[in-house]
């Protein structure tokens, strides 16, 4: 077998190299969700409140990304990861050493949500350059990966650490993880240039998005993907605290599949459904399979708060269930966009992907809170309206693809639209 072409290995490379930074990047993505019960105690703070802090994290990415990620038209992505990763870290420490109530914990998570936005789709950026057609799909599809992993492991480490030790000693291991990714880049990830646009293509503004909005085909994806991170990061900001009130409703409080463990395997088998997801759109047309996934996940969303009356265990399988087929499009939305965007334009396609979807990432934290206030706190019927409302919010998923019409991507098999 001939030897792999050096673009190949230098791919390769950087993919695992990004991969594993990306991993590490993610172990306080998720602290404090996955502690929210404690902070509950702690702090004595609100649903909404809550919500605010889960939702900040989003909130502040949405706002961040489109300058940071359109920039990597600019500037090396690897300056601008490692600055970022380097904010990380700031927001980490401050969560560990500084943050003592909402007001102060708001001031860090927004922080941690700044040095977010320039990562998670830097990194993505990087490889998109580097990568064509189905090669491109399946790195993107195992970026998305590492990032699951990343973000299921902080699940189970928080748990672990705070009773181990306390809440400050999780954060203090996620800045440890950051400050980390940072020199994985720095030493793996070469310094280049970015690709310069076409000759025959004038030259716009930083933030220009025109020419984004008017790509209809990376809009519909966009769109999508902001109903699917809404509900993503609803479910995943509230499920420990979900299933600390189902344990408790029911009495049976488990002794090894706690609600941390559970929200890391939620990770795990959603990493695991997101690249088959994207392998089955390639196969059986993007659009059939992203329609698919929505519907199914319509029905789920409006069952899932109700299963708290079942018992425990059943409602932790019903929560590993439903994120299995929340995950099952992810890649497959994100691969659509970077493959509808133009090769000069790609940044700023990825900026408004991550601005859209980011924004549903920050308001579904904050509506389940604002909800669960609303109606009086945590009863069964209450979580089934809270989470119920995500069942709405996906409806804009399907309308955007079928309005929209967007474009199959390479390796895909043709959808006839």
């Amino acid at each position: 077998m001939s030897d792999p072409s050096p673009r190949a290995v230098s791919a390769v490379r950087l993919t695992a190299a990004m991969c594993i930074s990306q991993v590490l990047g993610q172990l306080g993505a998720f602290t404090f969700p996955a502690l929210l019960p404690v902070f509950f105690a702690e702090w004595n703070i609100s649903h909404t409140e809550a919500g605010w802090l889960s939702g900040i994290f989003f909130g502040a990415y949405a706002v961040g990304v489109p300058l940071l990620v359109t920039a990597t038209d600019r500037i090396d992505p690897r300056r601008i990861y490692m600055l970022a990763v380097g904010i990380s870290t700031i927001s980490h420490i401050g969560m560990a050493v500084a943050a003592t109530d909402f007001a102060t914990g708001m001031v860090f998570r927004t922080m941690a949500g700044i040095g977010w936005a320039g990562t998670y789709m830097v990194g993505l950026k990087a490889l998109a350059d580097l990568t064509e057609g189905a090669q491109r799909t399946r790195a993107v599809s195992f970026h998305a990966a590492s990032i699951g992993v990343g973000g299921a492991l902080s699940f189970v480490a928080a748990g672990a650490i705070e009773t181990l030790f306390n809440w400050q000693a999780a954060f203090l291991v996620a800045a440890g993880g950051t400050l980390a990714a940072l020199i994985i880049v720095l030493v793996f990830m070469p310094a280049r240039a970015p690709r310069p646009a076409a000759p025959d293509v004038p030259e716009t503004k930083l933030l220009d998005f025109g020419p984004v909005f008017r790509n209809r085909s990376a809009m519909a994806y966009s769109l999508s993907y902001c109903a699917h991170t809404w509900e993503m990061f609803a479910l995943r900001s509230w499920v420990v605290a979900f299933l600390a009130f189902a344990a408790m409703q029911s009495g049976d409080a488990p002794e090894i599949f706690v609600p941390t463990v559970i929200a890391t395997l939620m990770g795990l088998v959603g990493t695991a459904t997101s690249v088959f997801g994207n392998e089955m759109a390639m196969r059986f047309g993007r659009q059939r399979w992203i329609l698919f996934i929505f519907f199914v996940s319509m029905a789920m969303a409006a069952m899932l708060g109700f299963s708290a009356g079942w018992g425990y265990g059943a409602a932790a399988a019903f929560c590993l269930i439903y994120n299995g087929f929340i995950y099952a499009d992810s890649s497959s939305l994100t691969a659509g966009t970077v493959g509808s965007a133009t090769p000069d334009k790609r940044g700023a396609t990825l900026a408004v992907h991550a601005m859209l979807g980011y924004a549903g990432g920050f308001v579904g934290p904050l509506v389940v809170g604002v909800i669960l206030d609303a109606l009086g706190g945590e009863t069964v019927f209450n979580w089934g309206i809270a989470f119920g409302h995500i069942a709405l919010v996906l409806v804009i998923g399907p309308i955007a693809l079928l309005i929209l019409r967007p474009k199959d991507m390479a390796g895909d098999r043709a959808t006839g639209n």
